[in-house]
């Protein structure tokens, strides 16, 4: 598990990113890890940082299940590292919610992880969809998917 954001570190965070991107928008967006697990958050967010990684993807019935809204294009975000700390700032491009088996290999390879190919998505995502799911219906590869692109707007070490 990720450690906590520290909600003042997320606040100064975002007004020197609010600042730095010229945004109106005065509340701090949602701030979030990616995976599970401190390490895999800092993996991935590494990706994030060095422009590999420019799409994500989760389980709508985890969405549901915790009262998410499912993002929207245009939709800000603060991601955080393992330990909590906030980042990069995130736009979100593009949002479509499509049956597991149909996840393309375009996405599969602005997500960036492994070897970027759709065969190593399905891999990793059919197991941390069926392990950390939060919801009880399963696994299943017609299950929907909400894959998103985003943009990093700013960024901090």
């Amino acid at each position: 598990m990720t450690d906590p954001a520290d909600p003042d570190a997320v606040e100064a965070f975002w007004r020197r990113a609010r600042a730095a991107c010229g945004l109106a928008t005065t509340s701090a967006p949602e701030a979030w890890a990616f995976g599970s697990g401190a390490a895999q958050a800092d993996a991935l967010l590494a990706l994030v940082l060095n422009g590999t990684k420019t799409a994500t993807a989760g389980a709508l019935w985890d969405y549901e299940a915790e009262g998410e809204a499912v993002p929207r294009p245009g939709d800000l975000s603060i991601a955080l590292d393992g330990a909590g700390r906030p980042r990069a700032l995130l736009r979100v491009t593009a949002v479509e919610v499509l049956p597991f088996d149909e996840v393309d290999e375009e996405h599969a390879r602005l997500e960036g992880e492994g070897d970027r190919s759709l065969a190593y998505w399905r891999e990793v995502h059919q197991r941390f969809f069926t392990d950390v799911a939060c919801h009880d219906r399963g696994f299943s590869r017609q299950m929907p998917v909400v894959v998103e692109r985003f943009e990093v707007l700013h960024t901090e070490p």
